[in-house]
């Protein structure tokens, strides 16, 4: 059985007074969430604050993004190797917001994940449609281009160490939620697609829902047999809503 992941994405927010106090009440009730895995992702500043806060937890740490290259003349970036040798063991990579705002592409996003997993790094490989490819009926080749990508570059067998994140990107901040059957059926697509190719792949790949994941819909959602857990934006910098999510869960 997979074991379910709630995964905080902090986003461009925070401040190392705001670390303290959100790590401090998350890690009060850590105690009670041993049946499942719960991540943090803070801004690359605040790794190290984070990491000090969560260090006698079972809580992990992530980060938000890595360049597809090594170490090198690319000034502002920040190579897999820097984030594992900063204690990091997760990473988000293609974010819808990264494909949108700064024109990411499936060959960078596959490039990215390579970089992860080549230094020990666990990949959270975000895929998923926006409002206009939905109405058009282009929600699964959409998403279906996004994953084969990946899957082309790292092979099959490496997706087994990478956990699939689907963002309906319709429904991130704009007021509109997908519901626990739109979440279901999308998941159930991944799965399959997966499977067709390696079905020990398709049976150990967690698929987490992104889509604005609340306190008050999490059950919903996470009762779906291929919802797999969530990548929390916006309620992760509550802890209230997080920690609701993670009981859930």
């Amino acid at each position: 059985m997979r074991k379910k992941l709630i995964v905080g994405n902090w986003k461009m927010n925070g401040r190392r007074a705001m670390a303290n106090e959100l790590c401090s009440t998350i890690m009060h009730e850590m105690q009670n969430f041993k049946n499942i895995d719960v991540t943090l992702c803070p801004p690359f500043i605040l790794l190290d604050e984070v990491r000090k806060m969560t260090a006698d937890s079972e809580c992990m740490l992530g980060a938000q993004d890595l360049d597809m290259h090594n170490d090198g003349a690319y000034t502002g970036q920040v190579s897999a190797g820097m984030l594992k040798d900063a204690g990091c063991e997760w990473v988000i990579i293609g974010h819808s917001e990264r494909r949108t705002l700064f024109g990411e592409t499936n060959l960078t996003v596959g490039k990215k994940a390579k970089q992860a997993l080549d230094h020990g790094l666990k990949p959270i490989v975000c895929v998923g449609e926006t409002e206009g490819e939905r109405k058009a009926g282009q929600e699964t080749s959409i998403v279906q281009g996004q994953l084969q990508s990946v899957i082309d570059e790292i092979g099959i067998d490496s997706c087994k160490d990478m956990t699939i994140a689907y963002e309906p990107v319709w429904a991130i901040g704009t007021g509109l939620t997908a519901t626990p059957e739109e979440a279901q059926t999308m998941h159930a697509f991944i799965r399959e697609q997966l499977d067709l190719q390696h079905d020990e792949t398709a049976k150990a790949c967690r698929i987490l829902y992104g889509g604005s994941m609340k306190q008050d819909n999490a059950g919903s959602l996470l009762g779906c047999p291929d919802i797999d857990g969530g990548l929390i934006g916006g309620a992760s910098l509550n802890a209230g809503e997080f920690l609701g999510i993670c009981r859930s869960a």
